[in-house]
């Protein structure tokens, strides 16, 4: 498949949804400082600001690296620089500005309130979460793409494992098919609470350990300073193998959960598996745009306990309490499938469905697929073999 889109044109559609929405609430412009919503803006990644007013154009203050340019672009050696810059252009400054106040620091954020000198400040964050959650074309041709290339990565995986392998060793393996594909090597993720490599593999026993950090399954890592995720766990005859490694491959992420096995597993891990597809599908027959995330996840959970599974689904030890999740720039996007989420599916929306368990002393079964949204349900866009695969 080759990417095909005008990427100026659909720059300049999210930047026209952004100062709508600008418009709509009163506020006069926002300053963008975050790597991923840069991008978002601009199509590549720069040390500075994006400054977007709610009407007009765009000015990109930059300050690494050296040698862009274009007409919107401004050099600046610090956002002090910026008030001064606006009024040579004729630009007025700010009653009203909003700032990612739940990615930027706390000083970054009193530094650029003092920039401005507004009297009102809001946040920029949180609207933006909230437009990127509905895709443009050319970021679902971007999804759709490294769903394609992800698939294709996975159906590589059984060469790499050999009898006696380490978890470590065999997710290295696969990390290599990955960067060799063309993998990015990198997944953004929200928040403080998700640090992690470029995904997860968990064999038997280590797939109930809990983690501090915020993934629907754990694992106990190599080192306390990164508690999750393979931990040297040797790949045993009768357990699992749950391969839960990132769809990298543009800048938007898809995301895929495979089960393997070591040989053969016990009746049970079978039907547990058979259990997260029917909930899976029974998911993917409600996403339609209108469908509440709430009860999406409600229906997972009222499945796994009219079957008798409920205790070991999401985990064991440490159950997650949600069962999919927005996707796109960072693995971690709106909207959330939780209980307590009080969001609709819309047309455009990109999610990652994951219903997963944890058998002790057999390991995770499950499965995890990424949709897209559309005017007639949902599309799935990571396209591979849904049974258990033995290894």
């Amino acid at each position: 498949m080759t990417l095909m889109f005008s990427l100026d044109k659909d720059l300049e559609t999210r930047r026209k949804k952004i100062q709508a929405k600008m418009l709509e609430i009163g506020a006069d412009a926002c300053i963008i400082a975050s790597n991923v919503n840069i991008y978002y803006l601009t199509g590549t990644v720069f040390a500075g600001y994006v400054y977007l007013p709610a009407s007009g154009e765009p000015v990109f203050f930059v300050r690494r690296p050296v040698g862009l340019s274009g007409d919107k672009i401004v050099y600046i050696r610090k956002p002090e620089d910026i008030p001064a810059l606006l009024s040579a252009k004729g630009i007025a400054l700010p009653e009203y500005i909003l700032l990612e106040t739940d990615q930027l620091t706390y000083n970054e954020i009193v530094r650029m309130q003092a920039v401005f000198n507004a009297p009102k400040t809001g946040n920029a964050t949180a609207l933006l979460r909230q437009i990127r959650s509905i895709k443009t074309e050319c970021e679902v041709e971007q999804l759709r793409f490294s769903g394609q290339k992800h698939a294709a990565v996975y159906a590589q995986i059984k060469a790499c494992y050999s009898p006696g392998i380490t978890d470590v060793d065999f997710q290295a393996k696969i990390e290599y098919v990955m960067r060799t594909s063309g993998s990015i090597g990198f997944f953004r993720a929200f928040g403080s609470n998700m640090d992690i490599y470029m995904g997860s593999v968990l064999t038997g026993k280590n797939a109930e350990a809990p983690s501090p950090f915020d993934f629907a399954l754990g694992g106990e890592g190599v080192d306390t300073s990164l508690p999750i995720g393979s931990n040297g766990s040797v790949l045993l005859p009768g357990t699992s193998v749950m391969i839960d490694m990132a769809g990298n491959y543009t800048a938007y992420l898809t995301d895929m959960t495979r089960t393997f096995s070591v040989g053969k597993l016990p009746d049970i891990a079978y039907r547990v598996h058979q259990l997260a597809i029917d909930i899976q599908d029974a998911i993917e027959e409600k996403s339609k745009p209108g469908a509440s995330c709430a009860e999406l996840y409600k229906l997972s959970l009222q499945m796994a306990e009219k079957a008798g599974f409920a205790k070991y689904f999401m985990g064991t030890k440490q159950q997650a309490k949600f069962v999919g999740h927005g996707v796109g720039l960072e693995i971690n996007e709106l909207p959330v499938l939780t209980e307590r989420s009080k969001e609709l599916l819309e047309t455009g929306v990109a999610f990652a469905l994951e219903p997963k368990f944890v058998l002790p002393e057999i390991g995770a079964l499950g499965i995890e697929n990424t949709f897209l949204v559309t005017d007639n349900g949902a599309e799935k866009l990571t396209l591979f073999e849904e049974q258990i695969i033995e290894l």
